[in-house]
């Protein structure tokens, strides 16, 4: 439906609309908040029947009420405090500015009195062309083939720069070769150390060992098992009285097998232990070097794989670079042609936009009290044949505003009248391309009267059986119009 909000001038007819800008995650300052108030508070519900892309912002954000997915109602709030600091919270949740931006963009449009000046820029002139043609899918293809001609480009332009690379070359092939020598794997490099603990603490180790060794299980004195057979021989005399004993037996057997196991092991340790010197000495040697060369190149050791790798990689790029160039120059050629055939299709597409956008708002500016005007959107290519991401044309809207007259670019129409029903029809044209379900208007009538005025009210009753529309006007014809 179209609801209405009229009143006189200075009445506050156009505060609903600041309002909505401000939950829409406009920037706010102290000034906004009445003297003599600590706050300013804001709050809007909406329902979500109807606006499936707001639904769906709020789960992947999870910020859906009801947190299974089935939100019907959504809450904006925001605060803003009279030092001018702001809060924002959906669904009683805090949220950023950005963020509270986003959603609002799903749920409500606004369309103020001045909307008209962002047409004349020619880049907000070509979005909204390829917003009324629905060019998204051709716009992405063009703007990934600009973006792969020009990523060829900087790296033609690299290897270019880079002139007489021999130098370079020798350098990094005597210090990969230097790397190469050693081996610096992490398995290489824990081994390593573990054999220079072992070998620098190999006479303690040994002495640990034979005294184990022999209070285990030695030939001389006491052993932990003989005692063991000492046990179970007094202990296998007497199991005959009480059967639990051959339990315990039973366990010392198992004992002694796990004590024959350590003595076992015991003895090859002890084998592979030695006290060589010039063992000792040249795996300290190794482990200096590799120290040596992690200072060099200003790197942990446990990183020098790493460098000798990425020496590796830059020797292949420098010796390939010739090779590169050549094959870069078709590859860019190539790119330059995907983008080409791309950029034809969307010049297709846009020139069909183009010329109905020209005749539908052409017939409404016939409505809107301008008979015989023309408007035509007109396609200009682009002098250079460079691959541009917005295709390779750019759009002007012209515009006769009486009949006989040439048409000449909207951004130079004298009057301002004549500019507010032009922008309002273009609007009017370009309605229901989005999902958005709630648009506002904020005196886009301006500068009208009369019967136009009362065509204006019709377009936007029109608008309301499919939209919730709100519309701020001081005129009579277009309130008449509204169901509410």
């Amino acid at each position: 439906g179209l609801t209405v909000i009229s009143g006189e001038t200075g009445a506050g007819k156009s505060l609903l609309v600041d309002a909505l800008g401000l939950l829409s995650g406009l920037r706010a300052d102290s000034g906004v908040v009445r003297h003599g108030a600590d706050r300013a508070e804001l709050v809007a519900d909406f329902t979500l029947d109807d606006a499936p892309l707001a639904a769906a912002w709020l789960r992947d954000n999870e910020l859906d009420e009801t947190g299974d997915g089935e939100a019907q109602v959504c809450q904006i709030r925001r605060v803003i405090r009279a030092d001018g600091g702001s809060r924002a919270w959906i669904n009683g949740r805090p949220v950023t500015l950005s963020q509270l931006g986003e959603l609002a963009g799903r749920l409500v449009e606004i369309h103020g009195q001045h909307e008209h000046q962002a047409l004349m820029s020619r880049a907000s002139q070509l979005g909204l062309l390829d917003a009324y043609g629905r060019h998204d899918a051709p716009l992405a293809v063009v703007e990934a083939a600009a973006q792969q001609w020009s990523a060829l480009l900087r790296e033609r332009d690299t290897l270019s720069a880079q002139g007489d690379v021999s130098d370079r070359i020798a350098w990094l092939e005597h210090q990969h070769a230097e790397l190469e020598r050693e081996v610096l794997e992490a398995e290489a490099l824990a081994k390593l150390l573990s054999d220079h603990r072992r070998h620098a603490h190999a006479a303690g180790l040994i002495a640990a060992c034979e005294s184990a060794f022999a209070r285990l299980g030695g030939d001389e004195g006491p052993s932990l098992t003989r005692l063991v057979q000492q046990v179970r021989g007094e202990l296998q005399r007497v199991a005959e009285h009480e059967p639990r004993l051959n339990d315990v037996d039973a366990m010392l057997d198992n004992a002694a097998i796990q004590i024959d196991e350590a003595l076992t092991l015991l003895d090859r340790v002890r084998d592979d232990l030695d006290l060589d010197p010039s063992a000792f000495e040249q795996i300290e040697n190794k482990i200096g070097r590799l120290h040596e060369l992690a200072r060099k190149h200003r790197v942990a050791p446990e990183q020098l794989p790493a460098t000798r790798d990425g020496m590796a990689g830059e020797l292949d790029q420098l010796r390939s670079a010739g090779d590169r160039l050549q094959v870069l120059d078709g590859e860019i050629q190539s790119a330059h042609a995907q983008w080409r055939r791309a950029a034809d299709t969307l010049g297709e597409a846009r020139r069909k936009a183009a010329k109905s956008l020209s005749d539908t708002t052409s017939v409404l500016i016939g409505e809107l009290g301008m008979g015989g005007g023309r408007f035509d959107v007109a396609l200009e290519p682009l002098d250079e044949d460079r691959p541009d991401p917005q295709g390779g044309e750019r759009v002007e809207f012209l515009v006769a505003a009486n009949p006989g007259q040439p048409a000449r670019p909207l951004r130079k129409v004298a009057s301002g009248g004549e500019l507010s029903r032009i922008s309002l029809a273009i609007e009017v044209a370009a309605f229901g391309l989005d999902a958005v379900a709630t648009m506002v208007f904020d005196e886009v009538d301006s500068g009208i009267g009369g019967a136009v005025a009362e065509i204006v009210g019709q377009k936007l009753r029109a608008l309301g059986a499919s939209r919730q529309v709100l519309c701020v006007t001081h005129l009579a014809q277009v309130a008449a119009q509204g169901h509410a």
